[in-house]
């Protein structure tokens, strides 16, 4: 069976938007990903506790609205020294309208006085539903390893890419191009399963 022609991207986060549009035109897949903006979707309620439950929420909704096919994305950062947090919070960990400023602001004044353990990776998880009622959901799932810079650096990307600092490439992820974060990010790596789940489809 071949793949539908066209699908709704479940994400009101222009970032996001920008790099799976920028990924799946590299793949070669030949569908069509409109933002859920586009066709008036309001975003949906994310009130699960894990990024999987929280991305089919965001899929459902898309696609029961829509009644197109539907991608959706949920991803943010785990901290160990903070427990995992910010973790599913990470778009409202400094509160319900906290722009990235503000959350990257929280971030580093709750890791004020960790002077060692400052590791931390960056989650994505992708959900794929064919039709509202798909009951075998495509799922994938990338991660990032890194630690928190103690100062921002950078003025690419988005969310907390300024202070995400790769030891292997020794840059945060705002200091990398968009091609260069593009082959080593949780998303991208979330998003090469991805396509290989819908070309068996």
């Amino acid at each position: 069976m071949s793949l539908p022609a066209r699908w709704v991207l479940a994400t009101a986060n222009r970032g996001k938007t920008a790099e799976l549009a920028a990924l799946f035109r590299e793949s070669g897949l030949a569908i069509e990903l409109v933002a859920q903006t586009e066709l008036g979707v309001q975003p949906a309620a994310e009130t699960a506790s894990t990024f999987v439950e929280n991305a089919l929420l965001k899929a459902r909704h898309a696609t029961r609205v829509t009644g197109l096919p539907a991608i959706a994305d949920d991803s943010g950062l785990a901290v160990d020294a903070l427990g995992g947090a910010p973790g599913v919070l990470s778009a409202r960990y400094a509160g319900p309208a906290a722009d990235d400023r503000a959350n990257v602001a929280k971030l580093l004044a709750s890791l004020s006085a960790e002077t060692e353990r400052r590791t931390a990776r960056f989650h994505c998880v992708l959900v794929a539903l064919r039709a509202r009622d798909d009951p075998a959901p495509s799922i994938a799932a990338g991660e990032w390893s890194g630690e928190i810079a103690r100062i921002a650096r950078g003025s690419n990307g988005f969310g907390y890419d300024p202070v995400f600092f790769d030891p292997r490439l020794k840059k945060t992820a705002a200091e990398l191009s968009a091609v260069e974060k593009n082959r080593v990010s949780h998303r991208a790596e979330a998003l090469r399963q991805l396509i290989e789940l819908l070309k068996k489809r």
